[in-house]
């Protein structure tokens, strides 16, 4: 037995075999678009269907751990409840058997054809659609031809004693198979090729069922460290998701275990009626194991994320984002429709506030989770901002009376508004985020134990907290119809225009004097104006809260011109 050949013929066809998972997940997720993370986010409302979801998107990029790391990230964002995720994550583990399912189709002998039409279609084909598929398909094939090659590699195995001895050891030590079950997953990342392994193990005669069931069962567990590394330096939300997966795999594997013998009795019984063959018997068990599983814990889903909720103590309110938008009443009750759109609106601008406040706390203190608070809080903005517009653009199909469609098109404008705001808080973010990164790195240079303190600056301390007050009474401003709050904007917008010169002014004079560094005033000027186009828009929300940007509302017509003229002639 040449030990080299074998070892490089079996690490080689894991690789192959990895990369060929990958490829065809990713082909898959191509294919699929942005329509796998909308599932998880809209179509998780009850357990059952966060279940339905979880399978639904895992048999669709053959991941579970990439399922998983989906919902992390959707919880973190404040888009799914730690409940919802839960499901998500059991339906998972539903959806992740149908790899074991198809590698017990037994087809290794077609894989170099597979591999052939796969890489024709990529490299032939002018069409994305069909590149897309081909690269499926060549992801498939590689699938394949690792497993053949992994195979090729085992065969000799069974030649050694010591590999017997271990073998036989595992149908007598159920620890030890769920503990290698576990390490090897861990290793590889991929619970997939752990089974398919485990398959072709089985299909050779080296490993009895009752020593092959305990490896599979550990390799749910390995599989969780997907999770929990999503979840390493993510919100408090995120870190209960992932540690809900590692309960959920470890109460599943020791509840199976108290009664695999029962299970393995099961297993031999419905192979004669099913007519499987060796793999195609460990990817039923596989798959029975999980639904059982699923179907056992489904209703448990609460009392699991109370019990995490103690395990991983703290405050994740900060990103909690619940639509108020009802989509049915929109043919029916417009007018209705238009309200809970302002709703909405008031929520986005409470978001909007939000982010501005996680980024002025960047700006001071530099800490990563203000940064990271600051980030999802924008992508919940950006969120917001489609569901409206969306919600929006419906509403205006319908008949209006001319006050309600006034008022439409002033919530499709400070819509749009607010959005801006919101990228104009990341903008300053990236700007802060960069001259951090270089203050650590000349500190590492001169040999200083902690960074200077950056843009330090009482003026543009002031600027903030005068752009703070035009953005929260703006927004207050039209959600209230309050014409003072409005008044109050466009008269500070006249300091804010006023600071922001003495600012642009002053730092340009220190540079001129040699002091700090070009590219710093670069971020410096950029974080200025920023904050003035921030302003800006601050000020266009209160001329839609006055009604000098739709001027003409009936009804309201004198109370409107009043105060357009107090305004009128006024250097806003």
């Amino acid at each position: 037995m040449d030990i080299q050949q074998l070892l490089f013929t079996f690490f080689g066809g894991l690789g192959i075999f990895l990369f060929g998972l990958k490829f065809m997940g990713d082909g898959l997720q191509k294919s699929a678009g942005d329509s796998l993370r909308e599932i998880l986010n809209k179509f998780t409302a009850t357990p059952f269907r966060a279940i339905l979801a979880g399978i639904a998107v895992t048999v669709a990029i053959q991941s579970s751990s990439g399922t998983t790391v989906l919902a992390v990230g959707l919880v973190s964002a404040g888009f799914m409840k730690l409940r919802q995720a839960i499901g998500v994550i059991m339906g998972a583990n539903i959806g992740t058997t149908i790899t074991a399912f198809v590698i017990g189709l037994d087809i290794g002998a077609y894989a170099l054809p597979i591999l052939a039409v796969g890489s024709f279609m990529i490299f032939f084909s002018k069409k994305p659609i069909i590149a897309t598929l081909g690269q499926t398909i060549f992801g498939f094939g590689a699938l394949f031809l690792g497993l053949e090659l992994m195979g090729d590699a085992m065969y000799p195995l069974r030649d050694l004693q010591v590999f017997r001895d271990l073998m036989i050891s595992l149908s007598e030590n159920l620890p030890l198979g769920v503990g290698i079950g576990t390490m090897f997953t861990f290793l590889v990342q991929s619970s997939s090729a752990s089974i398919g392994i485990l398959q072709e193990l089985y299909s050779q005669g080296q490993i009895a069922l009752e020593g092959a069931l305990p490896i599979l069962f550990g390799s749910n567990i390995g599989t969780t460290i997907t999770a929990v590394l999503a979840g390493v330096g993510s919100s408090v939300a995120a870190k209960r998701t992932a540690a809900s997966h590692v309960i959920f795999n470890l109460v599943g594997t020791l509840v199976i275990l108290m009664i695999v013998g029962p299970f393995t009795q099961l297993i031999y019984a419905v192979t004669p009626i099913f007519n499987l063959n060796p793999a195609m018997r460990i990817a039923f068990s596989h798959g029975l194991f999980n639904v059982v599983n699923v179907l056992i814990q489904m209703w448990f889903i609460d009392h699991l994320a109370r019990l995490v909720t103690k395990i991983v103590p703290g405050d994740d309110s900060i990103i909690d984002y619940d639509s108020t938008l009802d989509h049915t009443i929109i043919n029916t009750v417009p007018s209705v429709a238009l309200n809970q759109a302002k709703l909405e609106l008031g929520q986005m601008g409470d978001f909007v506030v939000k982010e501005y406040k996680e980024m002025f706390k960047y700006y001071q203190r530099q800490q990563d989770e203000d940064l990271a608070n600051t980030l999802h809080l924008e992508e919940i903005v950006n969120k917001i901002d489609m569901n409206l517009t969306e919600y929006l653009m419906k509403i205006s199909v319908e008949d209006l009376p001319i006050k309600s469609a006034v008022e439409h098109s002033q919530m499709m404008d400070i819509t749009k508004y607010l959005e801006r705001i919101g990228d104009h808080s990341e903008n300053i973010i990236s700007n802060v985020n960069e001259a951090v990164k270089a203050s650590k790195k000349a500190a590492k240079s001169k040999g200083l134990k902690e960074p200077e303190k950056i843009f330090y600056d009482e003026d543009l301390i002031a600027l903030f907290h005068l752009v703070q007050q035009n953005i929260e009474e703006a927004i207050s401003s039209f959600i209230e119809d309050s014409y003072s709050l409005a008044g109050k904007v466009l008269q500070r917008e006249k300091e804010v225009n006023r600071l922001e010169e003495d600012i642009r002014r002053k730092y340009i004079q220190r540079l001129n004097s040699g002091e700090g560094r070009p590219s710093d005033g670069i971020l410096f000027v950029d974080i200025v104006s920023n904050l003035e186009r921030m302003s800006d828009h601050s000020v266009k929300i209160a001329k839609h809260a006055i009604g000098l940007r739709f001027p003409f509302q009936p009804g309201d017509r004198k109370t409107v011109s009043k105060h357009t003229r107090a305004f009128e002639g006024k250097d806003i």
